[in-house]
């Protein structure tokens, strides 16, 4: 009677810490102690801890805006991804500012403009900065014709790049971009050009 009370206790101690399920019983014990699944490989510089054949991988909804990274680029009729002018007509009509003109959004834009606009656009936004000297001065930006574009057109154009701007897409986040043109847009009310 001692010995099966012992089994029975050293059986309920096994189930409760080994998570062996009481409609397998106790193969699920032994098999938990006697088969342990690791890599074949168990150096951690060579094993893969991620198997990115295994993860399923889904495409946000064609009306979303990304808040981070790439985003997902449009494509013409036969599947190709636009760039270029085409990429920044299109999106210059599809998106939207979502982030408030306000005092804060604008101070935030004016710091990134300063960190990294600066050096071709200049200063004042003429497009005479230090770097613009070597090569094509980049255009305006309180000109009318910068004034005449839309808010997606810029951010397109400041993601993605255009004719002669470089992608600045991996510099300058989505919620930067639109600080940025919400500080453009607050010195083209103020300017007087």
């Amino acid at each position: 009677m001692l010995k099966s009370g012992i089994g029975l206790v050293v059986l309920v101690v096994l189930t409760v810490f080994t998570g062996a399920s009481v409609q397998r019983g106790c193969q699920d014990v032994i098999r938990a102690n006697t088969h342990w699944s690791y890599y074949p490989i168990r150096d951690m510089r060579r094993s893969v801890a991620l198997m990115p054949q295994k993860v399923i991988t889904r495409l946000p909804d064609s009306l979303s805006v990304p808040i981070q990274g790439r985003e997902i680029l449009p494509r013409d009729a036969r599947g190709v991804p636009l760039t270029g002018a085409e990429l920044n007509n299109r999106l210059g009509s599809m998106l939207v500012n979502p982030v408030a003109s306000d005092d804060s959004s604008i101070a935030r834009g004016e710091r990134k403009f300063q960190r990294t606009c600066v050096p071709c656009h200049g200063a004042t936004l003429k497009g005479d900065g230090p770097v613009a000297a070597r090569f094509v001065p980049p255009p305006d930006l309180l000109a009318a014709t910068t004034r005449g574009r839309k808010d997606g057109y810029i951010y397109s154009y400041i993601r993605n790049g255009g004719a002669v701007m470089p992608s600045y897409g991996a510099m300058v986040t989505p919620e930067e971009a639109w600080d940025l043109i919400n500080y453009i847009r607050h010195l083209q009310k103020v300017s007087p050009r």
